[in-house]
């Protein structure tokens, strides 16, 4: 096999581009910064296959542009919400992604920001830091207990199981809503609910782990928001898309929602500043796999997908 070239648009883990390297012709974005469409079908002329990340958009546009040397786009992300797919495929272009390897960094940011949310982190870090902790009383910093609690899981993929699986160590009761009910031996327990109505009102806290898609976009509304009981902590570590965020804005207002912990918004990066005025809520910059580890494996499998493709197999991931 002649040796490829391949881009890799933001800086990944050391132990992949050292990888990466040694097996391949490399573009390595060093600098670690975003690209414009236009630049991104510029470098397609040099290279055989792209890894990207979320932050690359391969729109319909971008697609039908793409230079005809491109033959795959091995994604360093689980979500391929940035990637038109049907447009891609028709320029015969290979779609990879990496699952599996993020599940447990993800769930356990999931966990981290459920009780922090709950256990009202933020209010607490702030009144120590700034010298106000001149108080105590049974009443000072109550929140919400997370054991025994239920807990409505939307999406039990891989991520959710994981969540499921997490949350029983803190003797929760698993509720969940998915596309079809899964085989016993991999609902950990949980209840499973047909449609996600059935499961809002019964959820004390609810975990978002759905894909972002045409059919989910806005899936949290005002409407979905109010079936939660009062005093719900509503947490998404999926994708911003699936949440209407002035619904929840007004819901955290109105006291119908107690807390918050938000890993991913509409606009990333950024967030949304209207959300910093809440001390209930607890949000943390898109980092659910942010891990050494789970970094390492994400290049490794992007990479195990280009070696399948160029070698005349089947990627694993490709989708």
């Amino acid at each position: 096999m002649s040796r490829k070239s391949i881009w890799i648009t933001r800086r990944l883990s050391d132990a992949t581009l050292k990888r990466a390297e040694r097996d391949y012709d490399c573009i390595i974005n060093w600098d670690d910064t975003e690209h414009t469409a236009d630049q991104i079908v510029e470098v397609s002329a040099e290279v055989d296959g792209i890894i990207p990340c979320h932050s690359e958009h391969f729109t319909a546009e971008v697609a039908a542009r793409l230079d005809p040397r491109v033959k795959i786009i091995a994604n360093h992300s689980v979500g391929v919400d940035h990637c038109d797919i049907p447009a891609l495929k028709e320029r015969g272009i290979t779609v990879t992604n990496t699952p599996d390897v993020l599940n447990d960094a993800t769930a356990e940011i999931a966990m981290l920001l459920m009780l922090g949310a709950a256990r009202r982190a933020i209010e607490g870090d702030r009144i120590v830091r700034e010298g106000e902790w001149k108080f105590w009383s049974p009443a000072f910093m109550v929140g919400k207990q997370v054991t025994g609690a239920r807990l409505g899981i939307v999406g039990m993929g891989r991520v959710g199981r994981a969540v499921a699986e997490k949350a029983r160590g803190f003797g929760m009761d698993v509720h969940y809503h998915n596309r079809s009910r899964l085989p016993a031996d991999q609902e950990y327990g949980a209840t499973f609910h047909e449609t996600l109505d059935s499961l809002l009102p019964l959820a004390d806290f609810l975990s978002l782990h759905c894909p972002a898609t045409p059919e989910t976009t806005g899936l949290m509304n005002a409407e979905r928001f109010g079936r939660l009981p009062k005093g719900a902590v509503f947490v998404n570590t999926a994708r911003g898309a699936l949440v209407d965020e002035t619904a929840l804005i007004d819901a955290l207002e109105h006291g119908h929602i107690c807390a918050a912990g938000l890993d991913c918004f509409a606009t990333e990066p950024g967030g949304n500043p209207q959300l910093a005025k809440f001390e209930n809520v607890f949000m943390l910059p898109h980092i659910g796999s942010a891990t050494v580890a789970t970094r390492d494996a994400m290049g490794f499998r992007a990479l195990d997908n280009l070696d399948a493709f160029f070698s005349g197999g089947s990627p694993r991931d490709a989708l």
